[in-house]
């Protein structure tokens, strides 16, 4: 075969990988919203509850000019802000954030802390990385549910 040949013969084999790797390209798109060993306000998470794996999604609608008791979650969570914003505040260091519409939060573990709206209504999606029989959340002493 002359080199011309051996050329067009590489040439054709490039195009069919170029071809097949379009084939393999991704379907979706994603954006990592958050990705964190530690809750928000940077105390890190340890460890997972022992027992059987449970993850729990809940959707939780907060209405405007409302303040959660304190509580506590057992395990690590993270949040997403569907609609609206959502202050959250630390008891123990009076620490606060404003969490908005398209934003996520991982939140505290085993720490007194609330949330709270001002003028308009919040919708988060909170996904519990938990165990089987651990609650998702605990009143603080005193305290009724925050849902």
């Amino acid at each position: 075969m002359s080199t011309f040949s051996h050329a067009a013969i590489a040439m054709f084999i490039g195009s069919l990988c170029v071809s097949a790797a379009a084939d393999q390209s991704p379907v979706a798109k994603v954006d990592v919203l958050v990705s964190s060993d530690a809750a928000w306000n940077g105390k890190p998470y340890d460890r997972y509850p022992a027992g059987r794996p449970q993850l729990t999604v809940v959707r939780i609608s907060i209405p405007a000019h409302t303040t959660l008791p304190w509580h506590t979650h057992p395990t690590p969570n993270a949040g997403y802000i569907v609609s609206g914003h959502l202050t959250v505040e630390d008891r123990a260091t009076g620490l606060k954030r404003t969490v908005k519409a398209g934003e996520a939060i991982t939140e505290q573990v085993g720490a007194e802390h609330r949330g709270s709206t001002d003028d308009e209504p919040c919708v988060v999606v909170v996904t519990y990385a938990g165990a089987a029989g651990v609650p998702t959340s605990i009143p603080a002493t005193g305290e009724r549910a925050p849902y």
